[in-house]
């Protein structure tokens, strides 16, 4: 690949200049089309330091309307500052449906620079490359269209451009130390670069152009970009086939074999509540200290008793510390990103704690029963959260998911309280009574989402609330043993 790259011959600057001004005609037609056609793009420029990166992006964006595009260039920031997952960066930068994002490097400049900076270890490096070819795939088979460049120049040419503005005092503060710490370990580099091309190229193909040649270069970046459009517009919006990878699950019952009479009387609550709310709140103290992220995410029957679940955890919480997200239908800007663009951008920083009511497995149960998307896409759905759960255990954080779980006759009678109660009105909507009319379908869904997506990193949890006391508990119970556990975990690795 690198190695053995071939520098491209010198072409007639006339002919080059005629070929660009056919190509920016054809992309300034596309993007109207690209609009029409709902289809999202994300053009990726990798490449070395000096190679010319924002000046392609630059000749890119020329004749395309700035209210189709976004250039993202996202920040390496060393690994004992990042707050954030490895691939949230790039998840938030993605584009809605019919515009452009062009990444000023990505992933792959982020993932190698850390692994040759010994930031992260060669198993957290090849989870990382895990996890950019699930991110890769889950967008292609969302329908985005994917390209992924890399400008290319040798070692000679990039020591020549560095001192050019280096030496330059209007440009030499874009020589940084990274620069010059890759150009010194330039073979280095070079090795990784391709390795990591190697590995990562199943689901959109590596491009390599030679940076040498600039305007070649635009030429080809270009040509690239106008004849991906030209195949995506053609084929129409690709929709993936289910990839199903074999996840260790636990075994879950289902909801028609969950004993609902665990009840609680109302002193032993009293007691229990404060001594469990006293320690989630040293806990969050801890939490913070270690930088442990927590995730904690809310499904159920309507009427089930997620709200008043909820506001017993957040009580003893610092109001700091953690943010609670309901979670209703996407807006227009969110249903025209990928389904979990959302919970990305919503994610917690570590030592933050995040509590969802309602989540991504709305994709799996009303969007799949309200016929909301296809059934290929709810069908995906199951793996994809599984690999995006994945990556945030991987990341650190603590997931935990509760099923909160009532019987019909106590969500008709719930809904008749609130119904019949002025003050709880807003509470009780039409919508909630045709839900009640599809509990059997619903629960066919609920209990295959269980049983597909309660692994052993992120496992679901079925709360028993009939009595809304004895959930809140549970609940509570679960949520300090994992995070004592997660606590302890984190010093046994510490003292390693």
């Amino acid at each position: 690949m690198l190695k053995d790259f071939e520098k491209k011959k010198r072409e007639d600057n006339d002919a080059l200049s005629e070929q660009l001004k056919a190509l920016r005609a054809r992309l300034l037609g596309q993007q109207q089309l690209l609009r029409d056609a709902g289809l999202p793009v994300i053009v990726l420029i990798e490449g070395w330091a000096a190679a010319g990166k924002g000046s392609l992006i630059k000749e890119l964006i020329s004749e395309i309307d700035p209210r189709f595009y976004n250039v993202v260039s996202p920040v390496i920031v060393p690994e004992s500052q990042q707050r954030y997952p490895f691939l949230y960066q790039y998840n938030k930068a993605l584009p809605e449906n019919g515009k452009i994002t062009f990444l000023d490097s990505g992933w792959m400049e982020c993932a190698v620079q850390k692994f040759l900076r010994h930031e992260i270890t060669k198993s957290e490096y090849r989870n990382r490359i895990r996890q950019v070819n699930e991110f890769e795939r889950q967008l292609v088979d969302g329908g985005y269209l994917v390209l992924k460049i890399f400008l290319h120049i040798d070692k000679d040419e990039q020591f020549e451009r560095l001192r050019s503005l280096a030496e330059a005092p209007e440009t030499e503060w874009r020589v940084t130390e990274a620069d010059l710490w890759q150009h010194k370990e330039y073979k280095r580099f070079r090795d990784a670069y391709e390795e990591f091309m190697e590995k990562t190229g199943d689901s959109a193909k590596w491009q390599i152009l030679d940076g040498s040649r600039r305007k070649t270069a635009v030429r080809d970046a270009m040509k690239l970009l106008v004849k991906r459009i030209d195949s995506g517009l053609e084929e129409g919006r690709y929709v993936g086939e289910p990839y199903e990878e074999k996840f260790p699950l636990k075994k879950m019952q289902k909801l028609s074999e969950v004993d609902l009479s665990p009840s609680i009387d109302d002193e032993e609550y009293k007691a229990e509540l404060k001594k469990l709310q006293t320690r989630l709140s040293e806990l969050h103290n801890i939490i913070y200290r270690k930088k442990i992220p927590v995730i904690l995410c809310y499904e159920g029957w309507d009427a089930a008793g997620k709200g008043g679940n909820i506001r017993r955890v957040a009580y003893p919480l610092d109001p700091r510390g953690f943010d609670v997200h309901p979670i209703a239908s996407p807006l227009p800007h969110e249903r025209n990103r990928h389904f979990l663009w959302r919970f990305w951008t919503r994610l917690p920083r570590t030592g933050h704690i995040c509590i969802f009511d309602r989540t991504w497995y709305g994709r799996v149960m009303v969007e799949r029963l309200e016929g909301f998307c296809c059934e290929k896409d709810w069908q995906r759905a199951y793996n994809e959260i599984n690999e995006f759960e994945r990556m945030l255990t991987d990341w650190g954080a603590v997931v935990l998911k509760f099923w909160i779980h009532i019987d019909q006759d106590t969500q008709l009678a719930r809904f008749t309280d609130r119904q019949n109660t002025p003050e709880k009105q807003w509470k009780i909507t039409d919508e909630d009574w045709r839900n009640r009319e599809k509990w059997p379908q619903y629960e066919v869904a609920v209990d295959e989402m269980l049983q597909k997506t309660s692994t052993k990193n992120a496992p679901w949890y079925i709360i028993e609330s009939n009595d809304k006391k004895y959930a809140r508990i549970r609940t509570l119970k679960i949520i300090v043993k994992a995070l004592e556990k997660a606590c302890d975990d984190h010093f046994s690795q510490m003292m390693k």
